[in-house]
């Protein structure tokens, strides 16, 4: 993100993509932050609402500036859903000098996960109990990290509209928190590619049974040779799977699924 400011009272907001061409552009006015004129309305919305939450945790962020130009630039394809909109929140909120976290939750729901790796330098252990937020960052060896690959489904998920399915659900949400902080902390400890299997072929049945939804494994991969885990708002974006054959058949089985993208853990965390 890159901010300048030159002369007027107006904002205006571009957004490229891995690419650099230009998929959102949007002009907001410096009192309510209304869009005066935008090429997406949701996406000028998102804004209007992310400036809103940003001045309320820092009152003086924008007071006396004048025309701004805004620019954000992504380095990955916008539908893998990789954080893209809880980065800019936190990208946002250093401009303004504003809490991230309390910026989120200003005007989104969800328990703040995705704005703790948006600032993490490392990996993150995060819980939001009883409204407040447990955060850590950790060390985290993986003994199996060879055997792990990240597949973009091709199924782009709405983060909100998961959340909002999952609050309405009449689940026990505290047993099922502390099973799976139970599994996190299994996870740990693992050290061989098959306990982490069954820990997170188990962490798939928990929240599969809590959301009444089809594990995609299931749905989609079922003559799959390892195990396949949801990611991100579950059943879309990208997913996790395990294997102890090589990359090049692990791509190929997918690649006839329908699902190109498929990363090497050192090539999508490191």
């Amino acid at each position: 993100m890159t901010v300048k400011e030159s002369a007027g009272s107006e904002l205006v907001w571009k957004s490229l993509d891995e690419k650099g061409e230009i998929w959102f552009e949007g002009k907001f006015n410096l009192l309510g932050f209304d869009p005066m004129e935008s090429t997406d309305d949701a996406t000028a919305q998102f804004i209007k609402k992310l400036l809103k939450a940003c001045v309320q945790n820092s009152p003086e962020f924008l007071a006396k500036w004048k025309k701004l130009r805004v620019e954000t630039k992504m380095d990955f394809p916008r539908d893998w859903g990789l954080g893209s909109s809880s980065t800019v929140i936190h990208m946002a909120s250093q401009w303004a000098e504003a809490n991230a976290f309390m910026v989120f939750f200003r005007f989104q729901d969800g328990s703040g996960y995705d704005i703790a790796c948006a600032g993490a330098e490392s990996p993150v252990e995060y819980q939001l109990v009883d409204d407040s937020i447990k955060f850590t960052e950790i060390e985290l060896e993986i003994p199996y990290k060879d055997n792990l690959y990240f597949i973009y489904s091709g199924q782009k998920q709405n983060s909100a509209d998961a959340v909002k399915m999952y609050k309405k659900s009449k689940v026990d949400k505290k047993s099922i928190s502390e099973k799976l902080t139970a599994i996190t902390d299994a996870i740990y400890d693992a050290k061989k590619l098959s306990d982490f299997e069954k820990l997170i072929d188990e962490h798939e049945e928990i929240v599969s049974s809590a959301l009444g939804l089809p594990k995609i494994k299931d749905e989609r991969f079922s003559d799959y040779w390892g195990s396949v885990k949801s990611l991100g708002a579950w059943g879309g974006d990208f997913v996790l799977a395990t294997s102890e054959k090589d990359k090049d058949e692990v791509q190929k089985y997918f690649a006839d699924k329908g699902c190109d993208v498929c990363l090497t853990y050192d090539e999508i965390i490191l």
